[in-house]
């Protein structure tokens, strides 16, 4: 019997398999989104954003929907009707500055351009004859699109170092504006806030108010935010007043309930207001002299 004396060539051990490293700060480009109230998403050691929710793959990312409230019955004819819409489209600024706000959030969805797009489809799906929006920062690109649609537009930013602040679109082949005014709360020490309060002219007949005003978040403030309205019902009321005692429309994100500012104005008696507070201590009373006026 013949044997073959050649000794075998070894192999080297194959080497393991190395994942290939992934892009930070990018979320699966194409996946299905499962969240939950509950849920948030961890971070790792070294601070790397991770959402261990999503799962799969899908051709885009589900949106949610909302629950609509719709009004019974119209107020006008299809005619003389004006509808107006309010949308608070978040800052592309403060998306970015406070991350920890939005951990539920894909990181897709959380992109301007991503954003930018879902916002002007749903408001060419309305086609509201007016547009009230807050927390614009990125104006260019809105009014660009809006402006193809026969929109004409108004900006007032937000003072000191913001990059935001509030837009008002109409359709000019519907709206004429009369006369435009804002408010600068930072004057009146009230906070960086601005409003926009101007008079339009509908189809060569109708004459009314607009207010879009975008009020302080802060829950502790509510010194400030009764304040921010109570100026704003001010001028929109003066400027009504001028035009022969037009209606009064207001918009905006008010970031309060009635319940709230209406509990403050009950509380403030027991604050300590100094001497340089004297415009809210005249703006509590008279805002509550007109509570006691309407309630009964």
């Amino acid at each position: 019997m013949a044997y073959n004396t050649s000794r075998a060539r070894l192999s080297p051990p194959a080497r393991p398999a190395v994942p290939r490293p992934r892009k930070r700060g990018r979320s699966p480009s194409a996946a299905v989104w499962c969240a939950s109230s509950d849920y948030v998403a961890p971070f790792e050691p070294r601070g790397r954003w991770q959402n261990p929710t999503w799962q799969g793959r899908a051709p885009q990312t589900r949106v949610p929907s909302r629950q609509w409230i719709v009004a019974d019955e119209a107020s006008t004819s299809d005619g003389d009707a004006c509808t107006v819409m309010s949308y608070n489209i978040l800052a592309d600024t403060h998306a970015g500055n406070h991350p920890e706000l939005y951990l539920d959030v894909p990181w897709d969805a959380m992109r301007w351009d991503s954003r930018r797009r879902l916002i002007l489809r749903e408001i060419r799906q309305w086609d509201s004859d007016l547009v009230c929006l807050q927390e614009v920062d990125k104006l260019r690109g809105i009014a660009e699109d809006m402006q193809k649609r026969g929109y004409k537009c108004s900006f007032k930013g937000r003072t000191w170092d913001a990059e935001d602040g509030c837009a008002t679109f109409w359709k000019s082949g519907r709206l004429r504006l009369l006369e435009e005014d804002s408010i600068e709360f930072s004057e009146f020490n009230l906070w960086n806030n601005v409003a926009q309060i101007l008079v339009f002219e509908l189809s060569g007949s109708q004459k009314f108010v607009l207010g879009n005003i975008h009020v302080l978040f802060s829950p502790k403030r509510g010194d400030i935010k009764l304040g921010q309205i109570r100026m704003l019902l001010e001028k929109a009321n003066a400027l009504a007043e001028k035009w022969d005692g037009i209606p009064i429309v207001l918009a905006g994100d008010f970031n309060c309930t009635p319940d709230v500012c209406f509990n403050f104005s009950h509380a403030y008696l027991t604050l300590n207001f100094s001497h340089e507070d004297n415009y809210f201590q005249q703006v509590f009373v008279s805002w509550k002299r007109d509570v006691n006026m309407t309630a009964h």
